[in-house]
């Protein structure tokens, strides 16, 4: 991707606001998915000279000695400055950059995962692209949503993850499914009931009461044509009541009600379930399983691909009060954004899908397994799009309550929805 250079424009600094901080306390919830890091912080505090340029990521799981890390310095090598990295966990990082925002200590470089990307931005603490000059054309419109608030945008994403339906082959074949039959909702539910008939079970997702239960819900409801600003619409309440129908005719376990997208996963390597749905990072498990696998996109209501929300992180610049650090910077995240080093960055993180189409083809030619995830990544949607900014958290918090209602049989999904919608709308306004 060919990036041209512009003198970055001033940038007043706002410090987070009360709400903002509120909203960051939501997001603790959000960083736990797709290859987003779970680890403890690295040691490090942001500041250097003009030779030392601070960077914080949320992959503590990569140390000193990674391939990571030395692509981290090799970028700075190249500008002619050495990277202080230091690595946090994803919602401590969130944290910890709005601490620094308020202190006037932010780092050079962030990475930060796509749905935090917007509460920041929000502070003001954030350079545009525009104002560093960056060329974003090359970068898929759908990925590079998530770091668009009120028509600016903050960052370019790295790379991508996302959410298919894998199967297990051998339950299909002894039940007469065929795979490539599974093209709608019915067709799904159809292929479940003629599983369970057969004496297997059907399908294991994540609809615990977390983020990851609303990441896991989020493409039956995207996929309904549901909104995130209505809650409480017929689509909305349609997709409710497709998870709600397949645990009554027990065509999905109760436990998904607790599951987790790590335990869903387990579920599904005992070799029982006919269907999981998880992600791109299960790749390399999926390929080691006792049984036969294969992939399927998440499929809509009446056909299609259905929109799963993407997981993978952004690279941003926040404000310095030393614009002169600029020029280095935009150098730094130039490196880091090249059409190889997205595929690097792809082979790096398990599986991130490049967020370019010159990207993917390359990732695709090298691993042509990978091309149903690229197809997936091509058709996925941020959680933050549609400028619902940091708004978000708190929507998702109402939506993964009314699942966890609904299920549990304390509410119909329409009466769930209902009082999700009235939460959403108290919290936002």
């Amino acid at each position: 991707m060919h990036h041209t250079v512009q003198p970055a424009r001033p940038h007043t600094r706002r410090k987070p606001t009360t709400t903002t901080l509120a909203a960051v306390g939501a997001l603790a919830l959000v960083g736990v998915l797709g290859a987003c890091s779970t680890g403890g912080a690295a040691a490090g505090e942001s500041g250097g000279d003009d030779s030392t340029y601070t960077w914080w990521d949320p992959y503590p799981q990569h140390d000193d000695a990674s391939d990571w890390t030395g692509r981290v310095q090799a970028c700075g090598e190249e500008a002619g400055v050495t990277i202080e990295r230091t690595a946090y966990d994803t919602t401590a990082l969130t944290n910890q950059a709005l601490l620094a925002a308020q202190e006037g200590t932010s780092p050079d470089v962030i990475l930060l995962d796509n749905p935090a990307v917007s509460t920041l931005a929000d502070t003001g603490m954030l350079t545009t692209v525009d104002e560093f000059g960056l060329d974003t054309s090359a970068i898929d419109e759908n990925l590079l949503a998530a770091g668009v608030v009120g028509g600016e945008t903050y960052g370019i994403p790295i790379g991508a993850n996302t959410l298919s339906l894998y199967y297990n082959a051998d339950v299909l074949e002894a039940a007469g499914v065929d795979p490539a039959s599974i093209t709608d909702w019915d067709s799904l539910t159809a292929a479940l009931k003629a599983v369970t008939d057969n004496g297997d079970k059907g399908i294991t997702f994540a609809g615990i009461g977390t983020e990851e239960g609303s990441f896991q819900f989020l493409p039956w409801f995207w996929g309904a044509g549901a909104d995130l600003r209505n809650l409480d619409s017929p689509e909305a309440v349609a997709a409710l009541e497709l998870w709600q129908g397949w645990l009554e005719e027990g065509y999905a376990p109760n436990s998904v009600i607790n599951n987790s997208q790590n335990t869903v996963w387990e579920e599904f390597l005992t070799g029982d379930f006919a269907f999981a749905e998880n992600g791109t990072w299960q790749v390399d498990s999926a390929a080691g399983a006792d049984f036969e696998t294969g992939v399927v996109q998440l499929p809509g209501r009446d056909g299609g691909v259905a929109q799963a929300p993407t997981g993978g992180e952004f690279i941003l610049a926040p404000v310095q009060e030393d614009t002169e650090r600029y020029d280095v910077t935009r150098q730094i995240v130039e490196c880091m954004t090249t059409p190889e080093g997205f595929v690097e960055t792809a082979n790096t993180f398990a599986y991130y899908v490049p967020p370019t189409a010159d990207g993917q083809a390359a990732l695709v030619e090298e691993k042509p397994e990978l091309e149903p995830w690229v197809e997936a990544v091509r058709n996925a949607k941020g959680r933050t799009s549609d400028d619902l900014g940091a708004d978000y958290p708190v929507i998702s918090e109402a939506l993964w309550t009314a699942v966890q209602n609904a299920l549990s049989g304390a509410a119909t999904p329409e009466e769930a929805l209902k009082t999700a919608q009235t939460e959403a709308e108290a919290a936002t306004s």
